[in-house]
């Protein structure tokens, strides 16, 4: 069974057996697809994806964006955030608090990361400099969410820590409005993603091959 086949059967057969049971079982599954690509899938898919993500629109005009900084098998991120900072482009970058809400921190380039290692989970790249309040998202003309997949509705499948959810949250009580863009593989775009009433969808994703809006929005190839 091809990766692509497998996804999508992974992501069909949980539909029906409750919202977050369905999700965590294909989150397992899906980060099990990813644990098997090699560094060379990730290099190579990074470029393309910041190719495509540097010619949307959307960040084109941008003056601020809130972005990530991948890891581990993650869709690479580190090409896209050079390419952001080189326009002149106000990157955020996340810092996660110990309630696993987000502070945000500006992108200065490759030597404003530092190593931080988070409850004994996981290693993160984080911004080195001031520290913004998690309030500063709200500045974004753009917000790049990290996911592991997205259906044709928009909804993400995020890792379950609820980080993001408080961003958009957040923003929705502010009223802001900035264009939501999760990054994926080409086969993490899915039939459906288990949705639960406090789930938000996404404006558009991009990946290495092409760019998909939601809401009636069109396809970039």
């Amino acid at each position: 069974m091809s990766t692509l086949e497998r996804i999508r059967k992974t992501a069909v057969s949980h539909l029906g057996s409750g919202s977050e049971p369905a999700k965590r079982t294909l989150r397992r599954e899906l980060l099990a697809v990813r644990r098997g690509l090699t560094a060379d899938d990730v290099r190579e898919s990074a470029g393309a994806l910041a190719r495509r993500a540097l010619g949307l629109p959307e960040l084109a005009g941008a003056r601020t964006v809130a972005a990530y900084v991948s890891v581990g098998r993650e869709p690479g991120t580190r090409a896209l955030l050079d390419g952001l900072h080189a326009r002149g482009v106000r990157v955020l970058l996340p810092v996660l608090l110990p309630d696993d809400d987000l502070d945000w921190g500006r992108y200065a380039g490759p030597g404003s990361l530092v190593a931080v290692e988070r409850g004994g989970r996981m290693t993160l790249r984080e911004p080195a400099g001031e520290r913004l309040g998690p309030q500063a998202v709200l500045a974004a003309d753009a917000v790049l969410l990290p996911g592991l997949a997205v259906d044709g509705r928009g909804m993400r499948l995020g890792r379950g820590g609820g980080s993001y959810d408080r961003v958009l949250a957040r923003l929705a009580r502010a009223g802001a409005a900035p264009a939501l863009v999760v990054l994926l593989y080409d086969t993490e775009v899915v039939a459906e993603v288990p949705a639960e009433p406090h789930d938000r969808p996404v404006h558009a994703v991009v990946t290495p091959s092409g760019v998909r809006r939601f809401g009636g929005g069109v396809s970039d190839s």
